[in-house]
């Protein structure tokens, strides 16, 4: 089946056009391992639709695209098929916020309380945070409000509108300016900036102050009119249909649509070839190595090394051929893209893809990439993926010992015991690396038995110690990364009194489910995404990561520089009617205890509350294989799910409103207040 997929994309690839500058090298070896990898990646990797550009000194020399627009008429992706480009969309707010420093609107240096007024944060430091804090991640800010952002064929301002007044609730996890983590709030903050000194909403300042002047005519955002059938039809696992449009209303931070070619054309001005639209000045400067300023893993090869706006200023694997490479990926839930730039020689490539991964694109970008500067003479060889051998152990130092002992990153804790000179660690990276033992080889670092990860400590000027995870990983068929990240953080302990334990034990390995998303929310496709699961660390004092304060609030202790110290958060139980309910990030969440069966007759109403909340329900044996109709009010919608938390369906994305009920599964209605929705079930 696989190679008949195969076979079938590679048989959709459409030609690409080739131009004169591009004829000047050996193009043929570009195309054919653009077009390889393009197969490869929507056989094996879960894409279905690939477009990607290549710019050099002003001219596209390359487009292509792979896959289908549409499954079901097997319409093919062309060079002007839109697509969301999720994070790449932060190097367009940045930029704008840099044309305002520009023509002297504001001073990135100075406070952002002196263009946002009501930008207010409970924690004091929020008075230092900079507009250059947010662009280079080090603000302190917590993370991320998904809520209510992406959104099925709804352009609600929702998230938005709210940012100012859930951060006002909020401390922050660092001083600002002094270590750079992922922060997707601050661009957002951004957006709300340029509204606020442009007196423009952000949507119409990218048209008036880029998309105009570069001619973009594909460059939208969830509030501009245009046609959404432009847009390429994005799938479900387990689902046959299109799902409908996927809005991402946090513009600021990854909410733009566009083509691989507005995008290469819009590189031209992060690479200071439009000043008329950003200066000389400010394209340097967004080009700057910020992630020096603050508390960064040390320097090495890696895939992440902040600019302004820019996820690297000095890319792997270009940095190994002294070649300067700025790199933003992308994703929101369906759409994924890279932007890669070589500034110095005045090339940059454009990725976007529907389905798979940013990891795909990125790889994909940077491997065609290097395949053109080969034929341009740029490098004279490509150099072979890194190999490895299996570690050889040497004696540990005693003094090691000492780095045993209670250790964290966001949601979780682990007690960390180094023995023998071996430590034996969870699953590491997000996931990709399984749970495994690490031994000592010297020079102060443990290696995994393929010796292709390798573990050390770090105590930073900051003064803490993380353990630091440098890792090559090898996709089949696409190529190898390597990030430097730092994995977890060093903890005190916590000891709690037995009054504060007994409330906790209470709470551990319970679920708490999501009350305050709109039923139109792509979370809805994801059971997790609406569910926080507690686990307690009582003998420690923490629960999911957070330091635990007193009987009902445990907050936050992590800043983690890198991807995995990213969207922290504290913990807030309260109770309404006797019923725990949990705040996250300003989003309520209602404890499992609370939760009824669904009625098993034949015929039941479930209205939605007065106060607009979501209604959840168990199955139990008695309404399980019986089959669920339900008159579904047009505001209105409802998601199954089965005893693993797999969607069987949402009715937003199916339009399906008849459902076989798994049994240990669970029913979540949402809309407006007072929405009634009329249930019937039958047998089978």
């Amino acid at each position: 089946m696989k190679k008949m997929v195969s076979v079938l994309m590679t048989a959709i690839l459409i030609a690409i056009p080739v131009t004169p500058a591009f004829a000047l090298t050996n193009h043929d070896t570009v195309q054919e391992k653009a077009q390889g990898l393009a197969s490869k990646i929507l056989s094996d990797y879960g894409v279905s639709g690939l477009q990607y550009a290549i710019m050099d000194h002003g001219s596209i020399v390359l487009s292509g695209s792979a896959g289908v627009y549409d499954k079901a008429t097997k319409s093919p992706i062309t060079k002007d098929t839109m697509f969301g480009i999720g994070s790449v969309s932060k190097t367009y707010v940045s930029a704008a916020t840099m044309m305002l420093a520009d023509s002297n609107k504001i001073d990135i240096d100075k406070p952002l309380t002196t263009y946002i007024k009501d930008f207010k944060m409970a924690d004091e430091r929020y008075k230092k945070i900079t507009p250059r804090m947010l662009m280079n991640h080090s603000s302190g800010i917590y993370g991320s409000h998904y809520g209510n952002s992406f959104l099925f064929d709804d352009n609600d301002t929702k998230n938005h509108d709210e940012l100012l007044v859930k951060l006002q609730s909020e401390g922050l996890k660092s001083n600002p300016g002094e270590s750079s983590v992922y922060c997707n709030n601050g661009f957002q903050l951004l957006e709300i900036l340029i509204e606020r000194v442009s007196e423009l909403s952000y949507s119409k300042f990218l048209e008036t102050f880029i998309s105009k002047p570069l001619h973009l005519s594909s460059t939208k955002t969830p509030r501009d009119s245009f046609d959404r059938d432009r847009l390429t039809k994005t799938y479900f696992p387990g689902m046959d249909q299109a799902l409908p449009v996927e809005n991402a209303n946090l513009i600021g931070t990854g909410g733009i649509y566009s083509t691989a070619e507005e995008v290469v054309k819009f590189s031209e001005v992060l690479i200071g070839n439009r000043t008329n639209i950003l200066s000389e000045k400010s394209v340097k400067a967004m080009q700057s190595h910020e992630y020096r300023k603050g508390v960064w893993v040390s320097e090495e090869t890696n895939t992440i090394n902040y600019g302004l706006g820019w996820d690297a200023v000095r890319l792997a694997p270009f940095s190994d051929y002294g070649i300067t490479a700025l790199f933003k990926g992308g994703d929101t839930y369906m759409y994924h893209a890279a932007l890669t730039t070589l500034p110095e020689h005045d090339i940059s490539i454009a990725v976007l893809s529907s389905g798979g991964s940013g990891t795909y694109t990125s790889i994909f970008a940077s491997n065609i990439l290097l395949e053109y500067t080969k034929a341009k003479g740029i490098i004279k060889e490509i150099l072979p993926d890194k190999t490895f051998e299996p570690p050889l152990k040497v004696d540990m130092p005693s003094d090691f010992l000492a780095y045993s002992g209670l250790y964290g990153t966001v949601g979780k804790t682990v007690n960390l015991e180094i023995k023998n000179g071996e430590i034996d660690l969870p699953e590491l990276g997000n996931g990709l690396l399984p749970p495994q033992i690490y031994v000592y080889t010297g020079n102060g670092q443990f290696k995994n038995n393929d010796g292709n990860v390798t573990i050390s400590f770090d105590q930073p000027k900051n003064g803490k110690t993380y353990l630091k995870l440098n890792t090559y990983i090898n996709t089949p068929g696409l190529g190898q990364t390597v990030t430097v990240t730092y994995e977890y953080q060093k903890l005190d302990s916590n000891p709690l009194d037995q009054s504060t334990k007994t409330v906790w034990e209470h709470r551990n390995g319970k679920s708490y489910y999501a009350l305050d998303e709109k039923i139109t929310s792509m979370m809805y496709l994801l059971k997790p995404l609406l569910t926080k699961n507690i686990s307690v660390d009582i003998n420690h004092g923490y629960a999911s990561g957070t330091k635990i304060v007193d009987k009902n609030k445990a907050v936050n202790v992590f800043d983690i520089p890198i991807l995995n110290g990213r969207d922290t958060f504290d913990l807030n139980f309260y109770n309404v009617d006797h019923t725990e309910h949990l705040m996250i990030d300003g989003q309520s969440y209602i404890s499992e205890d609370a939760i009824q069966p669904i009625y098993e007759g034949n015929s039941s109403i479930s209205n939605i509350p007065s106060n607009g909340q979501a209604k959840w329900y168990k199955i139990n044996e008695k309404s399980a294989n019986r089959v669920m109709n339900v008159e579904t009010p047009e505001s209105g919608g409802f998601a199954v799910y089965d005893v693993n938390g797999m969607v069987v369906n949402f009715s937003k994305a199916t339009s399906n409103h008849s459902v076989v009920l798994p049994e240990g599964g669970m029913i979540v209605f949402g809309g407006h207040k007072g929405d009634a929705f009329k249930i019937n079930m039958k047998n089978k």
